[in-house]
């Protein structure tokens, strides 16, 4: 079984892939476009930045796991995917202390505009007085927007700079907030009003699309701080922008709607010329210690991939099924009974929607849960009752 590495990886981790049994295919500098022409007939994709779009998907006849060396998975047509059977898993909750880390960074650097003074350093001016100015932490409430791994790392740590806290999270856990010593926000607006820094911590999806816009920053605080290490997506670029000029609103971001695709580009951005702004090129997980949580974690999925076949933090398995009935069926442990049981449920039309069998000790007997998309017929009931050479009991019950 081939796996193509898509992505810098550390080659302790490569080496580990090999001693799977896997083929590791490691080309670290491809783009999507390459990409397209080097999948072939790879089983498994293991890809960090790289794109990977419907026509890598429909070009990769083998390809079984597509895995995000990552948190999110934006990057990947995962409804594509899902379409041709393909499992797309993720590795979260391993770079979330290296995300933190950054975040906290960035309030520091905007409060004593740490890279200001470099800078005019490095130009030969030494100006004290100048940056002297600065309001400190402490104090301060820290609005955290999505209280997940990241969020809950981010309060953990500006609780030693004595901020005060507060989130908006969906969903909202009290356990979590009570620990932490979070106070809920009752909404997104809500904490834009009450918070003086604000960092984000939600992943890029249709519902969380630019939800930081015109309305959000107009209820931020005059000189207030918004931090960005999730995705560019989520906020309203423009919108930052003319908050920055008309409210003085200081931005230190991670992310961007647009960015290069590859490790190097010319990049450019009307917000970068702000004195407000202060930035970093999406490096929130780049650090050694998560990069090797990140490939620890993607050794493990595909080990337990190769050697049961289960996906774990797999993010494209149907929760709910449109499953209507569930039909029991408890049945003799021999060859053919199941293929016969299915064969009924085909001929009257019904569609297999999810299906597990459980063996019990001995072998002698197991039990099938089939899900149907619709009530069978008593017919149907009564024909696989009538295999009694193949089936002990059978039954329907809505689901």
């Amino acid at each position: 079984m081939r796996i193509l590495i898509a992505d810098k990886f550390p080659e302790t981790y490569v080496a580990q892939f090999r001693a799977l049994g896997l083929q590791a295919d490691y080309q670290p500098d491809l783009d999507a476009a390459a990409l397209k022409d080097s999948i072939g007939d790879a089983s498994i994709l293991v890809v960090r930045s790289t794109k990977v779009t419907r026509a890598v998907i429909e070009g990769a006849s083998k390809l079984e796991l597509i895995l995000r060396a990552g948190a999110g998975v934006d990057t990947i047509d995962v409804a594509v995917a899902s379409e041709r059977g393909i499992y797309v898993a993720n590795c979260p909750g391993k770079n979330s202390v290296a995300v933190a880390e950054l975040a906290l960074g960035l309030m520091l650097a905007i409060d004593r505009r740490i890279p200001h003074n470099t800078a005019d350093l490095r130009a030969g001016k030494w100006n004290k007085k100048e940056y002297s100015k600065a309001d400190g932490l402490k104090g301060k409430t820290l609005g955290i927007v999505g209280l997940g791994a990241i969020g809950q790392a981010v309060a953990k740590r500006a609780a030693a700079f004595e901020m005060g806290l507060c989130a908006y999270s969906v969903p909202e856990d009290p356990v979590v907030l009570s620990a932490l010593g979070v106070a809920p926000c009752a909404s997104l607006l809500d904490l834009a009003e009450r918070a003086d820094v604000v960092t984000v911590h939600v992943p890029f999806f249709a519902e969380t699309k630019k939800i930081f816009g015109v309305e959000f920053f107009s209820r931020m605080k005059h000189g207030a701080v918004f931090i960005n290490t999730s995705r560019g997506g989520v906020v309203d670029q423009p919108a930052l922008e003319r908050a920055m000029r008309e409210k003085d609103i200081r931005a230190g971001l991670d992310v961007f709607d647009s960015e290069p695709e590859g490790a190097t580009a010319a990049f450019s951005a009307e917000i970068f010329a702000s004195p407000n702004f202060l930035g970093t090129h999406h490096i929130g997980a780049s650090t050694e210690q998560a990069q090797n949580a990140i490939a620890a974690e993607a050794v493990r999925i595909c080990a337990e991939f190769v050697r049961n076949g289960h996906v774990p933090n797999c993010v494209n398995i149907e929760r709910h099924t449109p499953a209507k009935v569930q039909l029991l069926v408890r049945h003799y442990d021999k060859v053919g009974v199941l293929a016969a049981v299915l064969e009924v449920v085909r001929r009257f039309g019904l569609n297999v929607e999810d299906m597990n069998n459980t063996i019990f000790s001995g072998a002698k007997a197991a039990v099938a849960v089939i899900r149907l998309s619709a009530a069978p017929p008593d017919e149907l009931i009564t024909e696989i009752a009538n295999m009694e050479d193949k089936v002990i009991q059978v039954s329907a019950k809505a689901v």
